[in-house]
């Protein structure tokens, strides 16, 4: 039996690492997708038919509650909070992680035999530490992408530096756990850590959403192999180890999309002040339908660039039919894909894949940014932090140095938005008030199928 437990485990990390590699495409990331659940489930069968499994009554009871609370989670959350959704994923991954490891501790502790050995002790608190800050800090990151808290930097007197305290606490928990403290050390370090997730969640700015939800993912991989190492669980470890990499790769993308360090992002509260001035002595230029038709119309190239209020008004199906009928006009059309544009990585790229536009529309920041001087038309949709040229050119903003998208430098801008209100970030956009860009204000949905509808109508 213990065999045939260890081939499903072998097979089901192989399952791991391939749909790891097959989501690195959106052409076979659904399968990849299918296949990373296959040897989930693989695992869990195989799991459990250890024989340190005494009674099945918890366990299914267990099973049958998260399997149909994940099903209605999956087949009920809409696209626009699918960040949220990851988020709570990722809390309750290190939650689980945490509760595990203080299981072991305190089965540990009824034990009659030896001691256990300081590598068993240590992981137990490395494992207790990582869980309870991915817990707090996810549900810090849900709290603000649903905009339960407001999505700016929340900081109280010498924040950082009581963040150092808990950080330092935290250690020490952990270090005299190791060396024989006790569970009373461990709940301790428990609620150190606890807080030290908040303190760092707290202070990240709208704006750094998507570095901290590729941050937590990987903080709850790291907390899932620490707890393998306690369980002496290969499969945790392997898998663990995946997520922990993989996220952290994609947490140095996302810093780097945003031009700033991870310890920046953490720890510099970047958005607390936004930018100064009014808009009492700025002037706009609106739109209508019609008239955005028209100069659609008689482009020869439009570059679209989809942004969290295109989610919103879930609208991505109705920016197919309009590029299609932008298509048929011998219009070419791209999209300009900012890494951090809506509330987690790649958000703007699944909605695109889930509305069958072609990936090879689609455009990165590097490989488009160079064009938009010779665009006729760029359409902004719901995207705002990412295409503010403030990030370029006003150092008093909290944008500036982020990498934007150049539509500023295109020939004619249009933005579709709900009003003038900021970005999450909270930071005015410069670009509403230059001289080539027009403002079509209203729902996105309505407003593109509109302006598709007159252009079938020339």
């Amino acid at each position: 039996m213990e065999s045939i437990i260890q081939t499903a485990y072998l097979l089901a990390s192989v399952s791991f690492i391939v749909a790891i590699k097959m989501l690195g495409s959106p052409k076979t990331a659904r399968t990849g997708n299918l296949l990373g659940a296959a040897g989930m489930f693989l695992g869990i069968i195989a799991t459990l038919l250890h024989r340190e499994v005494v009674r099945y009554e918890w366990i299914a009871a267990g099973l049958a509650v998260g399997t149909g609370l994940g099903a209605w989670m999956a087949l009920s959350v809409q696209m626009t909070a699918m960040p949220q959704m990851v988020a709570i994923l990722n809390g309750f991954g290190g939650a689980a992680s945490a509760l595990v490891a203080i299981a072991e501790a305190e089965r540990i502790l009824l034990s009659t035999s030896s001691e256990a050995a300081y590598f068993t002790l240590s992981t137990i608190g490395l494992s207790v530490l990582i869980g309870a800050v991915t817990f707090s800090g996810s549900f810090i990151a849900f709290a603000k992408l649903q905009e339960l808290i407001t999505g700016r930097p929340i900081t109280f007197p010498l924040h950082h530096y009581q963040s150092l305290i808990l950080l330092i606490a935290s250690i020490v928990g952990t270090i005299g756990y190791t060396l024989g403290g006790g569970t009373l050390l461990l709940y301790g370090l428990s609620a150190a850590a606890f807080l030290l997730g908040l303190w760092i969640a707290l202070p990240v700015g709208g704006a750094d959403m998507p570095v901290i939800v590729s941050f937590l993912n990987s903080l709850s991989g790291l907390a899932a192999a620490a707890t393998g190492f306690v369980l002496n669980n290969y499969l945790l470890i392997i898998s663990g180890t995946l997520v922990g990499a993989s996220g952290l790769i994609l947490t140095q993308i996302m810093s780097k999309a945003m031009n700033r360090s991870l310890w920046s992002v953490l720890f510099s509260a970047v958005g607390k002040s936004s930018a100064t001035g009014t808009t009492q002595d700025k002037n706009i230029r609106s739109t209508t339908a019609e008239d955005v038709a028209l100069m659609l119309s008689y482009a020869r190239e439009v570059v679209i660039v989809p942004g969290y209020g295109m989610a919103v008004a879930q609208a991505q199906h109705a920016v197919k039919k309009l590029m299609d009928a932008l298509t048929v006009k011998d219009v070419r059309v791209r999209f300009a894909i900012h890494p951090v544009a809506g509330r987690m990585p790649g958000h703007m790229n699944v909605l695109l894949a889930e509305a069958d536009i072609p990936y090879e529309h689609l455009y990165e920041m590097e490989q488009i940014n160079p064009d938009f001087p010779q665009v006729d038309t760029v359409l902004v949709i719901g995207a705002n932090d990412v295409v503010n040229p403030a990030a370029r050119k006003d150092t008093s903003s909290p944008l500036y140095g982020m990498p934007i998208l150049d539509v500023d430098k295109a020939k004619t801008v249009i933005v579709l938005k709900r009003s003038m209100n900021p970005g999450f970030a909270g930071v005015e956009n410069e670009l509403f008030y230059q001289q080539n860009t027009y403002m079509l204000f209203g729902d996105a949905r309505q407003s593109i199928e509109a302006i598709t509808q007159a252009l079938k109508n020339m």
